[in-house]
């Protein structure tokens, strides 16, 4: 059993609970068979939450903004959404996604000092034609995963939709994502990044991931753009372009952090290899 706490059409709103400042290891926090509440922020502004331990059956973090043609008449974004210093497990669904409703738009979310284990997916974003609206100037970094299917998947094609009513030509603008700083032992696949074929998914950036994967094929992409710097494995062709120095004003919050970044982490690059 699971249970959610939902945030829906709020300002400024804090979650928070009593995970220690030094949460580590990861066997010495919780019992791991206890269920927790998964946190959804919905057409809300100004949302922190942070020092959580989330285990549940569904996504632990779920930012939404409403569903097909009702999300887009009723247009109320969920923006400045700041998660810090969550730990959890899912073993279906994914530790932060966005969507699949998110047609009233979603941006500004800020994530930091996560560490997922034993779970589906670490990063989704969710989407379909018929949603309109938009995901765009989301930030993750300083990620840990452990024992992860899918440390990174992008959804185009979700399909659900709630009635017969929406417009399949309402197409989702998903841009200016960042993820960097990310670390992984026992991935099964680096990443999962499906666009929509004509409505592109751009400005996808990633930087400083070193993953541990077990798949042949790490990175299986389509219908995406964007730029990469010190991934391994090596990003999938959309993504190759390197990010530094001509396309760090594409990637979102990158432009004053990508070259104190390389060089902080150029060792560990080397010693990765």
């Amino acid at each position: 059993m699971w249970y959610q706490a939902s945030v829906i059409k709020c300002f400024e709103v804090k979650l928070t609970s009593s995970l220690p400042h030094n949460y580590f290891p990861l066997e010495d926090l919780v019992d791991s068979d206890t269920d927790t509440l998964k946190m959804c922020p919905d057409s809300s502004d100004n949302v922190c939450i942070e020092d959580c331990y989330i285990s549940t059956g569904d996504d632990l973090i779920a930012i939404k903004s409403g569903w097909d043609e009702y999300g887009i008449a009723y247009d109320r974004p969920c923006t400045n959404i700041i998660i810090h210093r969550l730990v959890g497990k899912t073993q279906t669904s994914a530790g932060i996604a966005i969507g699949s409703e998110m047609s009233g738009g979603v941006s500004e979310v800020h994530v930091e000092d996560v560490q997922f284990y034993d779970s589906h997916t670490a990063i989704r974003i969710k989407t379909s034609p018929g949603r309109g609206g938009y995901v765009r100037n989301i930030y993750v970094s300083n990620v840990t995963l452990t024992n992860v299917d899918i440390a990174i998947r992008f959804t185009g094609l979700y399909g659900e939709h709630p009635d017969d009513g929406y417009d399949p030509n309402a197409m989702p603008v998903i841009e200016k994502i960042t993820i960097k700083d990310v670390v992984g032992e026992n991935i099964k696949s680096a990443g999962l990044i499906e666009g929509i074929e004509g409505d592109n998914f751009v400005n996808v950036c990633l930087s400083n991931i070193v993953l541990n994967v077990s798949s042949n094929h790490p990175w299986n992409c389509s219908y995406v753009k964007g730029y990469s710097d010190l991934v391994l494995p090596e990003a999938c062709e959309p993504l190759k372009e390197r990010i530094f120095p001509e396309h760090c004003s594409d990637c979102y919050y990158m432009s004053n952090q990508i070259q104190s970044s390389k060089s902080q982490n150029r060792g560990a690059w080397f010693m990765s290899w």
